[in-house]
Order: C-alpha cells, then sequence, then structure tokens
C-alpha cells in the first residue's frame, strides 16, 4: 500500500511540472520576415525553449523550458513592440512538436 502511495504521489508530483506551451494569433503577421523577427525576439526570452511560427493560421507558438513558464504579458509586449496585434493566447500542455504537428487541435 506504501508503494503505491509513493508512485501515485510520484506521478501527480511530475505532471504540476508540465511544461506550458502558448499557442497565439497574431494580426498582421502575413510574410517570412515578419515571422523571423518574432521568432528571433522570442529565442531571446531566457525562459524559452522553442519558437514555431506559421504564417498561414497566424500562429506562434512558444514551449518554455523544463519547469519555467512565460508570461502571457510578456509574450504580448513583444509581439506589439514588433508592430503585431495579438488576437489570442491559448495556454497548452502539448510540446511545440505536438503543435506542429496539427495535432493540438
Amino acid at each position: 500500500m506504501k508503494y503505491l502511495l509513493l508512485v501515485v504521489g510520484l506521478g501527480l508530483s511530475l505532471t504540476s511540472f508540465a511544461t506550458p506551451s502558448y499557442k497565439v494569433i497574431v494580426n498582421g503577421m502575413v510574410c517570412s520576415f515578419c515571422a523571423q523577427g518574432i521568432e528571433k525576439k522570442m529565442k531571446a526570452l531566457p525562459e524559452t525553449k522553442g519558437v514555431y511560427v506559421e504564417l498561414k493560421n497566424h500562429l506562434v507558438a512558444v514551449e518554455a523550458k523544463d519547469g519555467l513558464t512565460i508570461s502571457q504579458d510578456t509574450i504580448k509586449k513583444i509581439i506589439k513592440d514588433a508592430g503585431y496585434e495579438v488576437k489570442n493566447i491559448e495556454v497548452s500542455d502539448h510540446p511545440i512538436e505536438h503543435i506542429k504537428s496539427g495535432m493540438d487541435k
């Protein structure tokens, strides 16, 4: 019984360290130059593990490093300062590769 409780406790504690990704819909982002600028600024954040930009759907996905988060206000500020408008931010428990593959719909 103690072993079962330990295993369940460890499982719960591991899920609390899930690294979030942020799916951001950006108005005004229409070319690869736009995408490169946003990607470069997002990657410069020390909390950022990875960035994926999809022009077709105006999507910027940002994945935080393990155990860290990125403030949504920081994401909004970076995009606004680059000259674009944040239409929506959604927090996802899935890594960028999952979002990139389209499985996170």
